[in-house]
């Protein structure tokens, strides 16, 4: 398992894993998760894919996408403030430079078998350590996003609780939440699975942390 991020620069370069990834997109929240999302043509895209947000790609052995995540800078237009703002308590995020957010975190389980002593898919934590990495190397200390009380769990068991930004709210078929997770070295420390690579190159350039 490794981890690849794509860049809007290095679109032209992984057309074929970032297919891969909107179409396990649509396979997790349109299909297993049955969300309310936009599908097209078996693919999840939304208005945010059309802001050159940052992917990180979890890559398994067979060279398949196994895991997904979607960044971009909390300055704006992000989903949490602008499709779900009754998930924060004063309905405004009040952003600063060291904030990204995440969305449309998934795991393909058929491929993530592997888990860790803490029960958890091999993917999902090589995506956790994965996000903190490239956020500390461009200068993020702070992760927002909404989800569910599913995955706040999930979070909570990998020993990187999520600070809850407002109430839980029921939306469609599940209860919604927002929250903030810290970028830093502990909590990196705490998510990474063992044999796990540092990213050695992001965004085609060499890493530099921000810490």
């Amino acid at each position: 398992m490794r981890i690849l991020t794509v860049s809007p620069d290095l679109y032209g370069s992984h057309p074929g894993f970032l297919k891969q990834m909107y179409r396990l997109r649509a396979a997790v929240f349109g299909g297993r998760l049955e969300w309310d999302v936009s599908i097209a043509n078996g693919e999840d895209r939304d208005q945010y894919d059309e802001l050159n947000p940052t992917y990180v790609l979890a890559i398994a052995g067979s060279g398949l996408v196994a895991g997904c995540v979607r960044l971009l800078p909390a300055s704006g237009p992000t989903m949490i403030e602008h499709t779900f703002p009754q998930l924060l308590e004063k309905g405004s995020l009040a952003p600063h430079p060291g904030m990204v957010e995440s969305s449309r975190f998934c795991v393909d389980t058929s491929l993530a078998s592997q888990r860790d002593r803490r029960q958890l898919h091999l993917a999902t934590l090589t995506l956790f350590a994965g996000i903190i990495e490239w956020s500390m190397a461009k200068g993020y200390s702070e992760i927002v996003t909404a989800t569910d009380l599913r995955f706040e769990r999930i979070l909570k068991r990998a020993g990187w609780p999520m600070r809850r930004l407002g109430d839980a709210v029921p939306i469609g078929n599940t209860i919604a939440i927002a929250g903030s997770l810290p970028a830093d070295r502990v909590s990196f420390a705490q998510v990474c699975p063992r044999g796990y690579t540092s990213i050695a190159q992001i965004d085609g350039g060499p890493i530099r942390s921000a810490a």
